[in-house]
């Protein structure tokens, strides 16, 4: 296998078409809203002589205003307003476009790793392709597009700081995207109570299909360490990144035991603290 770290401005792939690497190339570098929530079908094979990509930064269309600024939280409440629940679908939508990049990204970045790797990341993607779609629909019935709020690049600032796959399945799959399992839940609760019961529907078909993401992650951080417990997985995160911000406030235990974590994991990961530092 050919493997070499080029610069991502000297490719000649002037059509995505001609592999998977070259999809998962224009679309993370694309900045017409129209590719990221639609690329298209891809290809059926990789490059024939992969060559390792490690693209820093997405392309984004001018729909989406970024901002840096950590935007202020939503109380169960505020969910009576369509506003505010269309608001909340669109930070969802923004964040299964960035998991949809970054298993591209993933795809070029670990070019040396197995293809039925690789071949697991794109379906994944195709998942949060998917969810976009749902998501965008939901956001459409309530009276607004894509755009109309602001948007944060947090998983991109975060998960490009992988070295290796090993780190990336523990931040992304068995970090990240397990946290999930916990979120989708709460927040079908917020949209039930707010009377909207295709939003709720819509979070619990999220964190049903989270599942398999999570236990993709497992079975390959499993293999590649030979281990699955806590402190393996812990010690695999990029740092600064802890632990705290890879569950919810209360354990799905029954999501993540599909999902293939051991009882002890579990354990572990709810009763972790971060050290405290200074007076006592």
């Amino acid at each position: 296998m050919n493997v070499e770290q080029v610069d991502p401005a000297a490719v000649d792939w002037t059509e995505p078409s001609s592999s998977i690497d070259a999809w998962a190339y224009h679309y993370v570098l694309s900045d017409d809203l129209d590719v990221k929530c639609d690329p298209g079908r891809p290809p059926r094979t990789f490059d024939p002589t992969p060559t390792v990509h490690d693209l820093r930064r997405p392309g984004r269309p001018a729909q989406l205003r970024v901002s840096t600024s950590k935007p202020r939280s939503m109380a169960a409440a505020a969910l009576s307003e369509p506003r505010n629940r269309a608001k909340l679908m669109h930070k969802f939508w923004h964040h299964e476009l960035q998991a949809a990049e970054l298993m591209c990204w993933a795809i070029l970045r670990f070019a040396d790793a197995e293809e039925s790797f690789r071949a697991g990341l794109l379906g994944i993607c195709q998942d949060e392709l998917r969810h976009m779609r749902l998501y965008r629909e939901h956001i459409e019935a309530l009276g607004f597009e894509i755009g109309d709020f602001e948007v944060r690049d947090w998983f991109w600032d975060r998960v490009p700081t992988c070295r290796t796959k090993t780190e990336f399945v523990a931040l992304m799959g068995m970090g990240l995207e397990a946290a999930n399992l916990e979120h989708t839940p709460r927040f079908a609760d917020w949209f039930r109570r707010a009377g909207d019961e295709a939003g709720a529907a819509l979070q619990d078909q999220v964190g049903r299909e989270e599942v398999a993401h999570v236990r993709f992650a497992m079975r390959w951080f499993r293999q590649w360490t030979g281990r699955d417990d806590f402190h393996t997985w812990s010690e695999a995160l990029p740092k600064p990144l802890t632990p705290l911000l890879m569950r919810g406030k209360t354990i799905n235990r029954a999501a993540r035991e599909k999902a293939e974590m051991t009882v002890e994991f579990i354990d572990a990961l709810g009763a972790w603290r971060p050290e405290r530092h200074g007076r006592r």
